[in-house]
């Protein structure tokens, strides 16, 4: 397949996906989403196990931004680790929004950890092009990319203030780079070795939804002892280390 059509079929898939959310009816937040299997107490701590399994987020998000930083500065791929710096600075931030928000599960405070995650995904998404598809290309989508991002939230959050809550631009953001990130694996060939260590990297982020999914299932399952949410958060921080250790073992392949 040649370039230009690989260009077209990512924009007719974009332009498919947009005009189909048209179609979706608004969507607003379920209340019944705050309402997490374990609820401990702990040394005072409310929500205890859900509060601190965000730590890794805090660890691994720090060390990757490091990471990019000393790269940058060293004039290494700077436009390609722009883009990674901005996405481990989100996931850091992820550890401070959702912490936050699990102390008082509502609304209001789930703004904080979907803000500095959907930094992250859209960041993650530009440096993806970057490296595949092009750099120039990938760093120009940064902005808009993040702007929309937090456009999204801004909507979804002020539309639940009126009463009429509308998720749909946050979705399509989160479903957009999920989606167009495999594709564009397949599509462009990675111009660095270790391209396939985005298998753990999308696996463990898989099963951190289905621990999501079956929070309250895996919670007694458990007996009690740790529940789905949990795991979602140290299955979520461990794909961001399986991409962490990619970026530091792989090397530019020489054309």
């Amino acid at each position: 397949m040649k370039k230009t059509e690989k260009y077209f079929l990512l924009v007719s898939l974009l332009i498919c996906a947009i005009v189909g959310m048209m179609f979706v009816p608004a969507i607003p937040q379920d209340a019944a989403y705050h309402n997490f299997a374990d609820k401990r107490t702990i040394f005072g701590l409310a929500n205890f196990m859900d509060v601190i399994s965000n730590i890794p987020f805090v660890l691994v998000g720090f060390f990757g931004l490091v990471f990019c930083l000393k790269k940058i500065f060293r004039k290494e791929n700077i436009l390609i680790f722009i883009s990674y710096a901005v996405f481990f600075l989100g996931v850091f931030l992820t550890g401070f929004g959702s912490a936050f928000y699990h102390l008082d599960p509502s609304t209001p405070t789930l703004v904080w950890d979907r803000l500095p995650m959907t930094i992250a995904f859209t960041a993650f998404f530009s440096a993806i092009v970057s490296e595949r598809v092009g750099k120039k290309l990938g760093i120009g989508l940064l902005i808009p990319l993040l702007a929309i991002g937090v456009g999204s939230i801004a909507y979804w959050y002020v539309s639940e203030c009126y009463g009429a809550g509308d998720l749909r631009p946050y979705a399509l953001v989160q479903f957009v780079p999920l989606t167009f990130i495999p594709i564009i694996i397949l599509l462009f060939p990675s111009k660095f070795t270790r391209g396939k260590d985005l298998i753990y990297v999308v696996g463990f982020y898989g099963l951190s939804k289905i621990f999501e999914a079956f929070d309250k299932q895996i919670f007694h399952l458990f007996g009690g002892i740790v529940s789905g949410h949990t795991l979602k958060h140290f299955a979520a921080a461990l794909a961001v280390y399986f991409l962490l250790l990619m970026l530091r073992k792989r090397k530019q392949i020489e054309l």
